[in-house]
Protein backbone atom coordinates (compact mmCIF):
# COMPACT_ATOMS: atom_id res chain seq x y z
CA UNK A 1 0.00 0.00 0.00
CA UNK A 2 3.03 2.33 0.63
CA UNK A 3 3.98 1.49 -2.65
CA UNK A 4 0.62 2.88 -4.00
CA UNK A 5 1.01 6.42 -2.35
CA UNK A 6 4.61 6.54 -3.92
CA UNK A 7 3.30 6.12 -7.04
CA UNK A 8 0.69 8.87 -6.88
CA UNK A 9 3.31 11.32 -5.34
CA UNK A 10 5.70 10.62 -8.22
CA UNK A 11 2.34 10.76 -10.70
CA UNK A 12 1.81 14.72 -9.63
CA UNK A 13 5.34 15.32 -9.54
CA UNK A 14 5.49 14.71 -13.12
CA UNK A 15 2.42 16.30 -13.70
CA UNK A 16 3.55 19.27 -12.52
CA UNK A 17 7.27 19.32 -13.92
CA UNK A 18 5.58 18.64 -17.37
CA UNK A 19 3.88 21.99 -17.27
CA UNK A 20 6.58 23.89 -17.12
CA UNK A 21 8.47 21.94 -19.64
CA UNK A 22 10.98 19.76 -17.26
CA UNK A 23 12.19 16.83 -19.49
CA UNK A 24 12.40 13.30 -17.62
CA UNK A 25 15.39 11.32 -17.56
CA UNK A 26 16.89 8.70 -15.69
CA UNK A 27 20.71 8.34 -14.43
CA UNK A 28 22.33 5.94 -13.07
CA UNK A 29 22.64 4.79 -9.37
CA UNK A 30 26.43 4.17 -9.57
CA UNK A 31 28.76 6.44 -10.37
CA UNK A 32 32.72 6.67 -11.14
CA UNK A 33 34.71 8.76 -8.84
CA UNK A 34 36.37 10.60 -11.79
CA UNK A 35 33.60 13.18 -11.87
CA UNK A 36 33.51 13.97 -8.30
CA UNK A 37 36.88 14.16 -8.13
CA UNK A 38 36.52 16.87 -11.07
CA UNK A 39 34.98 18.64 -8.33
CA UNK A 40 36.55 17.99 -5.07
CA UNK A 41 33.46 16.29 -3.61
CA UNK A 42 34.84 13.25 -3.76
CA UNK A 43 36.83 13.66 -0.32
CA UNK A 44 34.10 16.80 0.89
CA UNK A 45 31.36 14.09 0.69
CA UNK A 46 33.18 11.98 3.77
CA UNK A 47 31.77 9.23 4.97
CA UNK A 48 28.28 9.80 3.90
CA UNK A 49 29.10 8.67 0.20
CA UNK A 50 29.38 5.18 0.07
CA UNK A 51 32.51 3.97 -2.20
CA UNK A 52 33.02 0.69 -3.59
CA UNK A 53 35.39 -0.66 -6.65
CA UNK A 54 34.44 -2.80 -9.20
CA UNK A 55 36.67 -6.18 -10.43
CA UNK A 56 38.80 -3.74 -12.56
CA UNK A 57 39.53 -1.60 -9.04
CA UNK A 58 37.86 1.49 -10.65
CA UNK A 59 36.63 3.80 -7.83
CA UNK A 60 32.64 4.42 -7.67
CA UNK A 61 29.83 5.51 -5.53
CA UNK A 62 26.27 4.89 -4.99
CA UNK A 63 24.75 8.30 -5.66
CA UNK A 64 23.80 10.38 -3.00
CA UNK A 65 22.94 13.08 -5.28
CA UNK A 66 23.77 13.95 -9.26
CA UNK A 67 24.98 17.23 -9.53
CA UNK A 68 28.42 16.04 -10.93
CA UNK A 69 25.98 13.68 -13.11
CA UNK A 70 24.25 16.03 -14.75
CA UNK A 71 26.63 18.46 -15.41
CA UNK A 72 29.05 15.75 -17.51
CA UNK A 73 24.84 14.98 -19.26
CA UNK A 74 25.21 18.77 -19.99
CA UNK A 75 28.38 19.30 -20.83
CA UNK A 76 28.11 16.57 -23.91
CA UNK A 77 24.86 17.61 -24.82
CA UNK A 78 24.07 21.36 -24.51
CA UNK A 79 26.88 23.73 -26.67
CA UNK A 80 24.45 26.66 -27.78
CA UNK A 81 22.57 29.53 -26.21
CA UNK A 82 19.90 28.67 -28.35
CA UNK A 83 19.61 25.07 -26.47
CA UNK A 84 18.47 27.07 -23.34
CA UNK A 85 17.15 27.16 -20.66
CA UNK A 86 16.40 23.59 -20.13
CA UNK A 87 16.01 21.58 -17.01
CA UNK A 88 16.01 17.75 -16.20
CA UNK A 89 15.15 15.93 -14.01
CA UNK A 90 14.50 12.16 -12.85
CA UNK A 91 13.21 10.05 -9.67
CA UNK A 92 15.53 7.52 -8.76
CA UNK A 93 17.15 5.94 -5.99
CA UNK A 94 19.32 7.72 -3.62
CA UNK A 95 22.06 6.38 -0.94
CA UNK A 96 23.33 8.13 2.06
CA UNK A 97 25.39 6.21 4.27
CA UNK A 98 23.80 8.00 7.27
CA UNK A 99 25.50 7.87 10.69
CA UNK A 100 21.94 7.43 12.46
CA UNK A 101 19.41 5.93 10.17
CA UNK A 102 15.80 6.36 12.00
CA UNK A 103 12.20 7.35 12.13
CA UNK A 104 12.09 4.76 9.35
CA UNK A 105 11.46 6.17 5.77
CA UNK A 106 11.76 9.95 7.24
CA UNK A 107 15.64 9.30 7.28
CA UNK A 108 16.48 6.07 5.65
CA UNK A 109 20.12 5.53 4.14
CA UNK A 110 18.28 4.33 0.97
CA UNK A 111 15.87 6.30 -0.58
CA UNK A 112 13.66 7.52 -3.74
CA UNK A 113 14.31 11.43 -5.08
CA UNK A 114 13.42 13.54 -7.57
CA UNK A 115 16.09 15.18 -8.27
CA UNK A 116 16.22 18.19 -10.88
CA UNK A 117 18.81 20.95 -12.48
CA UNK A 118 18.19 23.45 -14.60
CA UNK A 119 20.54 25.39 -16.90
CA UNK A 120 20.50 28.84 -18.03
CA UNK A 121 23.25 31.65 -19.88
CA UNK A 122 22.34 34.29 -17.05
CA UNK A 123 21.34 35.18 -13.35
CA UNK A 124 18.14 36.79 -14.94
CA UNK A 125 17.30 33.63 -16.67
CA UNK A 126 17.59 31.24 -13.65
CA UNK A 127 15.38 34.00 -11.55
CA UNK A 128 12.41 33.38 -13.66
CA UNK A 129 12.90 29.39 -13.64
CA UNK A 130 13.29 29.41 -10.01
CA UNK A 131 10.01 31.26 -10.10
CA UNK A 132 8.38 28.56 -11.81
CA UNK A 133 9.76 26.04 -10.33
CA UNK A 134 8.69 27.11 -6.97
CA UNK A 135 5.64 27.33 -8.52
CA UNK A 136 5.16 24.06 -8.90
CA UNK A 137 6.74 22.97 -5.67
CA UNK A 138 3.29 24.79 -4.26
CA UNK A 139 1.27 23.17 -6.55
CA UNK A 140 3.02 19.14 -6.47
CA UNK A 141 2.00 19.85 -2.14
CA UNK A 142 -0.98 21.42 -2.49
CA UNK A 143 -2.57 18.62 -4.69
CA UNK A 144 -1.65 16.53 -2.21
CA UNK A 145 -3.58 17.87 0.10
CA UNK A 146 -1.05 18.50 2.83
CA UNK A 147 -0.20 21.45 5.08
CA UNK A 148 2.90 22.78 4.78
CA UNK A 149 4.70 26.22 4.26
CA UNK A 150 8.50 27.19 2.32
CA UNK A 151 10.71 28.78 4.16
CA UNK A 152 13.91 31.01 3.48
CA UNK A 153 16.64 28.26 3.87
CA UNK A 154 20.66 27.51 4.56
CA UNK A 155 21.96 26.39 1.51
CA UNK A 156 24.66 24.98 2.94
CA UNK A 157 27.74 23.81 0.55
CA UNK A 158 25.02 23.60 -2.13
CA UNK A 159 23.92 27.27 -2.65
CA UNK A 160 26.72 30.04 -2.60
CA UNK A 161 26.27 33.51 -1.31
CA UNK A 162 23.14 35.30 -1.89
CA UNK A 163 21.75 32.47 -4.02
CA UNK A 164 18.17 32.01 -3.29
CA UNK A 165 17.49 28.64 -1.83
CA UNK A 166 13.92 27.68 -0.17
CA UNK A 167 12.60 24.41 1.82
CA UNK A 168 9.47 23.00 1.72
CA UNK A 169 8.29 21.68 4.81
CA UNK A 170 5.44 19.64 5.89
CA UNK A 171 3.95 20.59 9.31
CA UNK A 172 3.71 17.60 11.98
CA UNK A 173 5.13 17.19 15.84
CA UNK A 174 7.82 14.50 14.46
CA UNK A 175 9.31 16.96 12.60
CA UNK A 176 13.25 17.31 13.21
CA UNK A 177 13.50 21.26 11.72
CA UNK A 178 12.51 24.14 13.91
CA UNK A 179 10.70 26.37 11.82
CA UNK A 180 10.20 30.20 12.57
CA UNK A 181 7.17 32.22 11.31
CA UNK A 182 5.07 35.32 11.46
CA UNK A 183 1.86 34.01 10.59
CA UNK A 184 1.17 35.73 6.56
CA UNK A 185 4.42 37.65 6.87
CA UNK A 186 7.63 35.35 7.04
CA UNK A 187 8.90 31.84 7.26
CA UNK A 188 12.30 30.54 7.92
CA UNK A 189 14.51 27.98 9.12
CA UNK A 190 15.97 28.47 12.52
CA UNK A 191 19.69 28.24 10.71
CA UNK A 192 18.27 31.60 8.96
CA UNK A 193 16.11 33.20 10.97
CA UNK A 194 17.45 36.61 12.06
CA UNK A 195 15.05 37.54 15.19
CA UNK A 196 15.40 39.94 17.91
CA UNK A 197 15.34 40.02 21.71
CA UNK A 198 12.78 42.32 22.22
CA UNK A 199 13.03 44.47 25.82
CA UNK A 200 16.70 43.92 26.62
CA UNK A 201 18.30 46.90 28.25
CA UNK A 202 22.12 45.99 29.84
CA UNK A 203 23.20 47.47 32.63
CA UNK A 204 25.11 51.18 32.43
CA UNK A 205 28.95 51.03 32.20
CA UNK A 206 30.96 50.30 35.36
CA UNK A 207 34.32 49.41 36.73
CA UNK A 208 35.52 46.61 35.39
CA UNK A 209 35.71 44.22 38.80
CA UNK A 210 37.10 40.74 39.22
CA UNK A 211 35.30 38.72 41.70
CA UNK A 212 35.30 34.71 43.09
CA UNK A 213 33.25 32.20 41.60
CA UNK A 214 34.30 29.28 42.65
CA UNK A 215 32.69 26.08 40.97
CA UNK A 216 29.92 28.70 39.07
CA UNK A 217 31.31 27.78 35.53
CA UNK A 218 27.91 28.45 33.20
CA UNK A 219 26.30 31.69 33.24
CA UNK A 220 23.08 30.41 35.00
CA UNK A 221 25.51 29.51 37.67
CA UNK A 222 26.91 32.50 38.47
CA UNK A 223 23.17 34.88 37.51
CA UNK A 224 21.57 32.30 40.34
CA UNK A 225 24.63 32.85 43.13
CA UNK A 226 25.21 36.51 42.77
CA UNK A 227 21.64 37.73 41.92
CA UNK A 228 22.39 39.26 38.21
CA UNK A 229 19.81 38.34 35.60
CA UNK A 230 20.91 36.15 33.22
CA UNK A 231 20.67 39.02 29.96
CA UNK A 232 23.59 40.46 32.16
CA UNK A 233 25.80 37.71 31.60
CA UNK A 234 27.67 36.71 28.38
CA UNK A 235 28.53 33.40 27.56
CA UNK A 236 32.30 32.63 26.07
CA UNK A 237 32.41 30.16 23.36
CA UNK A 238 35.80 29.35 21.64
CA UNK A 239 35.42 27.63 18.18
CA UNK A 240 37.34 26.19 15.61
CA UNK A 241 37.61 27.35 11.98
CA UNK A 242 38.70 25.23 9.01
CA UNK A 243 39.23 27.34 5.65
CA UNK A 244 41.39 25.10 3.28
CA UNK A 245 44.44 24.32 5.34
CA UNK A 246 44.41 27.11 7.60
CA UNK A 247 42.71 26.54 11.26
CA UNK A 248 41.63 29.40 12.96
CA UNK A 249 40.27 29.87 16.76
CA UNK A 250 37.48 32.92 17.65
CA UNK A 251 35.60 33.23 20.65
CA UNK A 252 32.28 34.05 20.47
CA UNK A 253 30.05 36.31 22.77
CA UNK A 254 27.04 35.79 23.55
CA UNK A 255 24.15 36.54 26.16
CA UNK A 256 23.83 33.97 28.89
CA UNK A 257 20.90 32.31 27.87
CA UNK A 258 21.10 32.27 24.24
CA UNK A 259 22.53 29.54 21.80
CA UNK A 260 24.49 29.64 18.95
CA UNK A 261 23.75 29.37 15.86
CA UNK A 262 26.86 26.81 13.61
CA UNK A 263 24.95 27.22 10.55
CA UNK A 264 25.27 31.20 10.91
CA UNK A 265 28.53 30.96 12.20
CA UNK A 266 29.87 29.01 9.72
CA UNK A 267 28.52 31.35 7.05
CA UNK A 268 29.34 34.26 8.38
CA UNK A 269 33.28 32.71 8.83
CA UNK A 270 32.99 31.35 4.98
CA UNK A 271 34.37 28.39 6.45
CA UNK A 272 34.54 24.89 5.59
CA UNK A 273 34.31 23.42 8.66
CA UNK A 274 33.51 24.60 12.15
CA UNK A 275 33.52 23.23 15.53
CA UNK A 276 33.85 24.03 19.40
CA UNK A 277 37.68 23.88 21.05
CA UNK A 278 38.20 21.06 22.36
CA UNK A 279 39.73 20.80 26.01
CA UNK A 280 43.48 20.33 24.79
CA UNK A 281 43.43 23.45 22.45
CA UNK A 282 41.65 25.65 25.12
CA UNK A 283 44.56 24.90 27.28
CA UNK A 284 46.92 25.66 24.37
CA UNK A 285 45.64 28.96 24.23
CA UNK A 286 45.71 29.71 27.88
CA UNK A 287 42.14 29.38 28.56
CA UNK A 288 39.80 27.74 31.25
CA UNK A 289 36.65 26.47 30.48
CA UNK A 290 33.98 27.72 32.56
CA UNK A 291 36.30 31.00 33.34
CA UNK A 292 36.87 32.09 29.57
CA UNK A 293 36.62 35.86 28.69
CA UNK A 294 37.55 38.58 26.31
CA UNK A 295 39.07 41.53 28.48
CA UNK A 296 40.94 40.19 31.39
CA UNK A 297 44.50 38.25 30.20
CA UNK A 298 43.53 38.87 26.29
CA UNK A 299 44.98 36.04 24.30
CA UNK A 300 47.10 36.91 21.77
CA UNK A 301 46.05 36.31 18.25
CA UNK A 302 42.25 35.12 19.03
CA UNK A 303 39.41 37.39 17.55
CA UNK A 304 36.08 37.92 19.26
CA UNK A 305 32.49 37.95 17.56
CA UNK A 306 29.78 39.49 19.87
CA UNK A 307 26.45 38.90 18.74
CA UNK A 308 24.36 41.41 17.58
CA UNK A 309 22.18 41.54 20.77
CA UNK A 310 25.33 42.23 22.98
CA UNK A 311 24.83 46.02 23.38
CA UNK A 312 28.63 46.90 23.26
CA UNK A 313 27.99 49.93 24.73
CA UNK A 314 26.41 47.88 28.05
CA UNK A 315 27.92 46.33 30.82
CA UNK A 316 27.66 42.55 31.64
CA UNK A 317 29.52 39.40 33.97
CA UNK A 318 32.01 37.48 31.52
CA UNK A 319 34.91 35.36 32.53
CA UNK A 320 37.67 36.86 34.27
CA UNK A 321 40.58 33.87 32.51
CA UNK A 322 40.99 32.89 36.23
CA UNK A 323 40.56 29.96 37.17
CA UNK A 324 36.84 30.75 39.80
CA UNK A 325 36.51 34.17 38.58
CA UNK A 326 34.27 36.40 36.73
CA UNK A 327 34.65 40.04 35.87
CA UNK A 328 31.69 42.57 36.06
CA UNK A 329 31.02 46.08 34.82
CA UNK A 330 32.81 44.47 31.52
CA UNK A 331 32.00 46.89 28.48
CA UNK A 332 32.57 45.67 25.16
CA UNK A 333 33.46 48.59 23.51
CA UNK A 334 35.32 49.72 26.25
CA UNK A 335 36.98 46.75 27.65
CA UNK A 336 38.05 44.04 24.65
CA UNK A 337 41.60 43.85 24.17
CA UNK A 338 41.07 41.73 20.97
CA UNK A 339 40.51 42.32 17.64
CA UNK A 340 36.54 41.87 17.49
CA UNK A 341 33.31 42.89 15.86
CA UNK A 342 29.32 42.09 15.90
CA UNK A 343 27.34 39.75 13.87
CA UNK A 344 24.07 37.50 14.00
CA UNK A 345 25.36 34.57 15.36
CA UNK A 346 22.18 33.20 18.39
CA UNK A 347 19.80 30.41 17.50
CA UNK A 348 16.28 32.00 17.47
CA UNK A 349 13.76 31.09 20.36
CA UNK A 350 10.39 31.06 21.65
CA UNK A 351 10.05 34.88 23.03
CA UNK A 352 11.62 36.74 19.85
CA UNK A 353 9.87 38.78 17.51
CA UNK A 354 10.76 40.17 14.16
CA UNK A 355 10.22 43.96 13.01
CA UNK A 356 8.39 43.95 16.35
CA UNK A 357 6.09 40.95 15.59
CA UNK A 358 6.05 37.91 17.47
CA UNK A 359 7.23 35.12 15.91
CA UNK A 360 5.64 31.28 16.29
CA UNK A 361 8.23 28.38 16.36
CA UNK A 362 6.61 25.10 14.48
CA UNK A 363 7.87 22.11 14.01
CA UNK A 364 8.33 20.62 10.21
CA UNK A 365 9.69 17.47 8.23
CA UNK A 366 11.67 19.10 4.94
CA UNK A 367 10.36 16.95 1.54
CA UNK A 368 11.67 19.39 -0.91
CA UNK A 369 14.21 21.63 -1.28
CA UNK A 370 15.48 24.36 -4.22
CA UNK A 371 18.34 26.05 -4.69
CA UNK A 372 20.43 28.11 -7.06
CA UNK A 373 24.07 26.64 -7.32
CA UNK A 374 25.58 29.30 -9.89
CA UNK A 375 28.46 27.95 -11.28
CA UNK A 376 29.86 25.43 -8.86
CA UNK A 377 29.46 22.73 -10.73
CA UNK A 378 29.79 24.28 -14.94
CA UNK A 379 32.64 25.78 -13.94
CA UNK A 380 34.71 23.08 -11.94
CA UNK A 381 33.79 20.84 -14.50
CA UNK A 382 34.70 22.97 -17.56
CA UNK A 383 31.22 23.16 -19.12
CA UNK A 384 30.70 25.91 -21.39
CA UNK A 385 28.41 27.00 -24.11
CA UNK A 386 28.59 29.76 -26.98
CA UNK A 387 26.72 32.67 -26.72
CA UNK A 388 24.94 34.87 -29.45
CA UNK A 389 27.99 36.22 -30.01
CA UNK A 390 30.13 32.62 -30.33
CA UNK A 391 32.08 33.35 -27.37
CA UNK A 392 32.57 30.49 -24.71
CA UNK A 393 30.95 31.38 -21.27
CA UNK A 394 30.38 29.32 -18.32
CA UNK A 395 26.04 28.53 -17.51
CA UNK A 396 24.93 28.77 -14.50
CA UNK A 397 22.90 25.81 -12.65
CA UNK A 398 19.60 25.51 -10.18
CA UNK A 399 18.65 22.20 -8.45
CA UNK A 400 15.71 20.77 -6.98
CA UNK A 401 14.73 17.84 -4.67
CA UNK A 402 11.87 16.35 -3.58
CA UNK A 403 12.18 13.41 -1.13
CA UNK A 404 9.63 11.01 -2.59
CA UNK A 405 9.69 8.41 0.11
CA UNK A 406 9.99 11.32 2.77
CA UNK A 407 7.01 12.93 1.34
CA UNK A 408 4.64 9.73 2.01
CA UNK A 409 6.51 8.82 5.48
CA UNK A 410 6.28 12.63 6.14
CA UNK A 411 2.26 12.76 5.43
CA UNK A 412 1.54 10.23 7.57
CA UNK A 413 3.17 11.77 10.45
CA UNK A 414 1.16 14.84 9.33
CA UNK A 415 -1.95 13.19 8.74
CA UNK A 416 -3.10 10.55 11.59
CA UNK A 417 -5.10 10.16 14.86
CA UNK A 418 -5.31 8.02 17.42
CA UNK A 419 -7.24 5.31 15.34
CA UNK A 420 -4.29 4.98 12.40
CA UNK A 421 -3.60 7.38 9.76
CA UNK A 422 -5.81 9.29 7.61
CA UNK A 423 -4.66 9.56 4.35
CA UNK A 424 -4.93 12.81 1.83
CA UNK A 425 -7.44 11.99 -1.12
CA UNK A 426 -4.81 12.29 -3.39
CA UNK A 427 -2.19 10.03 -2.71
CA UNK A 428 -4.03 7.53 -0.50
CA UNK A 429 -3.32 3.89 -1.39
CA UNK A 430 -6.84 3.37 -2.18
CA UNK A 431 -9.82 5.30 -2.46
CA UNK A 432 -12.68 2.94 -0.79
CA UNK A 433 -12.61 0.44 1.67
CA UNK A 434 -15.32 -1.46 0.76
CA UNK A 435 -16.21 -4.16 3.32
CA UNK A 436 -18.37 -7.09 3.50
CA UNK A 437 -20.71 -8.48 5.93
CA UNK A 438 -22.44 -11.34 4.67
CA UNK A 439 -23.25 -15.04 5.38
CA UNK A 440 -25.80 -15.85 2.29
CA UNK A 441 -24.31 -16.40 -1.20
CA UNK A 442 -27.15 -13.81 -2.66
CA UNK A 443 -25.31 -10.95 -0.13
CA UNK A 444 -22.12 -12.23 -1.55
CA UNK A 445 -23.33 -11.95 -5.37
CA UNK A 446 -24.36 -8.32 -4.64
CA UNK A 447 -21.52 -7.21 -2.73
CA UNK A 448 -19.42 -8.62 -6.17
CA UNK A 449 -21.45 -6.42 -8.45
CA UNK A 450 -21.04 -3.18 -6.27
CA UNK A 451 -17.13 -3.75 -6.45
CA UNK A 452 -17.39 -4.17 -9.97
CA UNK A 453 -19.66 -0.96 -10.31
CA UNK A 454 -17.03 1.25 -8.39
CA UNK A 455 -14.23 -0.46 -10.54
CA UNK A 456 -15.90 0.76 -13.59
CA UNK A 457 -16.47 4.07 -12.49
CA UNK A 458 -13.18 4.30 -12.15
CA UNK A 459 -12.85 3.99 -8.01
CA UNK A 460 -9.33 2.61 -6.39
CA UNK A 461 -11.20 -0.26 -4.01
CA UNK A 462 -9.81 -2.43 -0.99
CA UNK A 463 -11.89 -5.17 -1.29
CA UNK A 464 -12.36 -6.63 2.21
CA UNK A 465 -14.40 -10.11 1.97
CA UNK A 466 -12.28 -11.57 5.04
CA UNK A 467 -15.38 -12.78 6.84
CA UNK A 468 -14.42 -11.14 9.65
CA UNK A 469 -16.93 -9.73 12.19
CA UNK A 470 -17.80 -5.53 12.08
CA UNK A 471 -15.40 -5.06 15.28
CA UNK A 472 -11.98 -5.93 13.33
CA UNK A 473 -12.76 -4.90 10.24
CA UNK A 474 -13.68 -1.32 11.17
CA UNK A 475 -10.23 -1.32 13.59
CA UNK A 476 -8.30 -2.35 10.39
CA UNK A 477 -10.08 0.27 7.95
CA UNK A 478 -9.49 2.89 10.63
CA UNK A 479 -5.86 1.89 10.91
CA UNK A 480 -5.21 1.94 7.17
CA UNK A 481 -7.39 5.15 6.74
CA UNK A 482 -8.66 5.35 3.54
CA UNK A 483 -10.41 8.35 2.38
CA UNK A 484 -14.01 6.34 2.20
CA UNK A 485 -15.26 3.51 4.12
CA UNK A 486 -18.18 1.91 2.48
CA UNK A 487 -20.04 -1.25 4.30
CA UNK A 488 -22.16 -3.61 3.04
CA UNK A 489 -24.10 -4.91 6.10
CA UNK A 490 -26.35 -8.18 4.94
CA UNK A 491 -28.99 -7.41 7.97
CA UNK A 492 -29.21 -3.65 7.26
CA UNK A 493 -29.17 -4.32 3.34
CA UNK A 494 -32.06 -6.46 3.49
CA UNK A 495 -33.99 -4.84 5.67
CA UNK A 496 -33.99 -1.44 4.06
CA UNK A 497 -31.55 -1.70 1.03
CA UNK A 498 -28.71 0.70 2.59
CA UNK A 499 -25.54 0.82 2.58
CA UNK A 500 -23.33 2.44 4.85
CA UNK A 501 -20.61 4.96 3.92
CA UNK A 502 -17.79 6.86 6.39
CA UNK A 503 -15.35 9.49 5.54
CA UNK A 504 -12.16 8.68 7.34
CA UNK A 505 -11.38 12.57 7.79
CA UNK A 506 -14.96 13.72 9.78
CA UNK A 507 -15.89 11.48 11.10
CA UNK A 508 -19.17 11.82 8.71
CA UNK A 509 -21.76 8.32 8.83
CA UNK A 510 -24.65 8.23 6.32
CA UNK A 511 -26.48 5.55 4.27
CA UNK A 512 -27.62 5.24 0.69
CA UNK A 513 -29.83 3.26 -1.52
CA UNK A 514 -27.76 1.34 -3.66
CA UNK A 515 -28.83 3.47 -7.11
CA UNK A 516 -26.97 6.55 -5.14
CA UNK A 517 -23.71 4.64 -3.82
CA UNK A 518 -21.34 5.83 -6.59
CA UNK A 519 -22.47 9.11 -7.07
CA UNK A 520 -22.31 9.83 -3.33
CA UNK A 521 -18.89 8.23 -3.32
CA UNK A 522 -17.34 10.56 -6.01
CA UNK A 523 -19.26 13.31 -3.89
CA UNK A 524 -17.29 12.66 -1.13
CA UNK A 525 -13.85 11.92 -2.77
CA UNK A 526 -14.47 15.40 -4.42
CA UNK A 527 -14.93 17.05 -1.48
CA UNK A 528 -11.88 15.71 0.10
CA UNK A 529 -9.63 16.90 -2.99
CA UNK A 530 -9.26 13.34 -5.01
CA UNK A 531 -9.40 15.32 -8.24
CA UNK A 532 -7.65 18.53 -6.96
Amino acid sequence: MALRSIRKVEKIIREEHDKIGALEVQMSVITPAELWKETGRWEAMGPQMLRIKDRAERELCVSPTNEETITDVFRKTINSYKQLPVCLYQINTKFRDEIRPRFGLLRGREFTMKDGYSLHMDKACLDRFYDRIYGAYVNIFTRMGLEFISVEADGGAMAGGGAKTHEFQLIADAGEDTLVTVPGVYAANIEKAPTQRPNLKALPAADLTKFATPEQKTCEDVAKAHGFDITHTLKSLVMQVVRGEKVHYYMVMLLGDDQLNEIKFKNAMNADHTRPAQQNELEKLGLIKGYMGPGLDPVQGLSVLYDITVDVNGSYVVGANVDGHHAKGFVPSRDTKMTHKSLDLRLAKEGDVMNGKPIVLKKGIEVGHVFQLGDKYTKSMGATVLNDQGKAITPIMGCYGIGVTRTVAAAIEQCHDKDGIVWPAAIAPYDIYFGVIAKTDETKKIAEEIYQSFLAAGFEVLYDDRGMGPGGMFKDADLIGLPVRVVLGERDFTATGEIEIKVRKTGETLKVQRDSLNATVKEKLQSLGKWA
